[in-house]
């Protein structure tokens, strides 16, 4: 049975300075985070989420930095689901506090696909 994906969820950026990077997205997008922890800082943007996360020691290459997670209903299982397709696993399933969670493999062709689920994050349809 394949997986029933419920839209794009969260666009994540990798920075060097959380705090640095903190300042400057809520400055450009005119918005407090409504996640503000020193290992993620999360914004709501029009029922999308925008991510920050540090950087662990050298800088990422930007092409594994940015990551879009898919919503998904129980992350181990779409995990699981994906390997068992030919996806190559990145990060396996965590909790990230806060009740959510995630997990994140390539593709076939290498590309990041990430899953989440995040019982605090609804969207507001438009």
């Amino acid at each position: 049975m394949p997986i029933n994906l419920h839209g794009l969820r969260t666009v994540g950026y990798k920075v060097a300075d959380i705090a640095k990077a903190k300042e400057w997205y809520t400055k450009v997008l005119g918005i407090a985070p409504y996640f503000d922890e020193p290992f993620y800082v999360g914004y709501n943007i029009g029922g999308y989420e925008l991510g920050l996360q540090p950087e662990d020691g050298a800088e990422t290459p930007k092409v594994a930095n940015v990551v879009a997670y898919w919503g998904v209903d129980d992350v181990q299982e779409a995990y699981e689901y994906l390997i068992s397709n030919g996806a190559t696993p990145f990060e396996d399933p965590m909790d990230v506090g806060g009740d959510i969670k995630v997990a994140t493999v390539f593709d076939p062709w290498g590309n990041a696909f990430g899953v989440i689920y995040n019982p605090h994050f609804a969207l507001r349809h438009c």
